[in-house]
């Protein structure tokens, strides 16, 4: 068999074993979901190739489709919960591989108040397979008991894990104190943008688009920083010295409490909401500031941008309008209208639903496409 047709083989393998996990998980059927993966580490698979080609694919496409709004967040936990049972079985099925000469040992851990630990376990998974020694602690991890660990074990680096972008002003208190203490910081997931521009910004040592290229760089090894030098936040991010960001993270509550009652005075038919209404409304706006907030940390317009034109395409898939946001972006304004780089992307972000007004409407659940 020449190298080309095991490729292809493998390839094909690959693909059912990916169809057949879809079928499972859509059927929230967790045995047939782990005989589809046995069978493929059965037929020849590489285990690597089973969490990265076949377990994250479909992962990535239950998030498509709860985007698409043709699964239900219930489904969505669903199929996570049957992948993470299915990797932990998979870690006691497959033994590890013997360190090798480059391996070392690793400290795999989500930011505090991460709780998107898939892409974290999956690294840890591909670590072992690799030879290498790893402490995988999970999501959400306070920094104080991050440290705590680092002291007791001493890794080679760890690998911190966000996905959500308003986790990256703990990230970084939690790169720099690591930092702090000679190990060196691999940073990861979409948090850190998918070219990695917040790794760099926040002073990570290294970025990894995946899990296979975060081994890569973890087997030829990290440059560790010097210990005992701490870098203050403002060296990281001068623009942090006009106390934007600051004010709007600590006037959370106070902003969402104004938001609300002014849409409630604008917006009439507000009034007649049940309290869940009010509530998830309010959950909406506190979303909004957070991301404000974030967009002020990194001093990054996109940051903020992109997450109301995710939130209004998340919207219109509902067939609901973009535009449902613009009223609380207005009164936003109102309340921070002496914080000059608040206004600035506030108006941006307005400036980007319009944007989506004049497209059509995405296809609902149910439409034809």
């Amino acid at each position: 068999m020449t190298d080309t047709t095991m490729v292809r083989d493998a390839g094909a393998l690959l693909a059912r074993a990916r169809e057949e996990l879809w079928r499972a998980v859509c059927e929230r059927d967790e045995f047939a979901a782990g005989r589809t993966v046995f069978a493929a580490l059965d037929a020849g698979a590489d285990a690597e190739d089973v969490l990265l080609d076949v377990i994250a694919t479909v992962q990535h496409k239950v998030g498509a489709e709860w985007a698409a709004d043709r699964f239900t967040v219930a489904q969505e936990h669903a199929a996570t919960a049957i992948h993470e049972r299915i990797i932990a079985a998979m870690a006691h099925r497959t033994p590890a591989a013997p360190a090798s000469a480059t391996a070392s040992t690793v400290t795999v851990a989500c930011v505090d108040g991460e709780w998107h630990a898939l892409p974290a376990r999956l690294l840890a998974e591909v670590l072992r397979h690799r030879g290498h020694r790893v402490d995988f602690l999970g999501a959400q991890v306070p920094t104080q008991h991050l440290m705590a660990h680092l002291h007791r074990t001493a890794p080679a680096a760890v690998a911190l894990s966000s996905s959500i972008p308003t986790r990256l002003p703990t990230a970084h208190t939690a790169i720099t104190a690591v930092q702090a203490v000679g190990i060196p910081v691999l940073a990861g997931g979409a948090a850190f943008g998918a070219d990695g521009r917040y790794a760099r910004l926040l002073g990570a040592d290294a970025w990894a688009p995946d899990a296979r290229a975060a081994a890569g760089l973890l087997a030829r090894g990290l440059t560790r920083p010097s210990p005992g030098a701490v870098r203050q936040t403002v060296e990281d991010l001068p623009h942090l010295s006009d106390q934007e960001y600051t004010l709007v993270a600590r006037g959370k509550r106070r902003l969402v409490r104004g938001t609300l009652a002014g849409l409630e005075e604008r917006l009439p038919a507000m009034r007649a909401y049940t309290d869940a209404q009010r509530e998830r409304t309010a959950e909406d706006i506190a979303h909004i500031v957070d991301f404000l907030a974030c967009a002020l940390y990194t001093d990054d317009s996109a940051l903020f941008t992109g997450f109301l034109d995710w939130t209004g395409g998340i919207l219109e898939a509902r067939r609901v309008p973009a535009q449902v946001l613009d009223p609380g972006l207005a009164l936003l304004q109102e309340e921070l209208k002496d914080f000059p780089r608040a206004l600035d992307f506030l108006s941006l972000g307005r400036a980007a639903l319009r944007r989506r007004g004049t497209r059509p409407p995405a296809p609902g659940p149910h439409d034809d496409v």
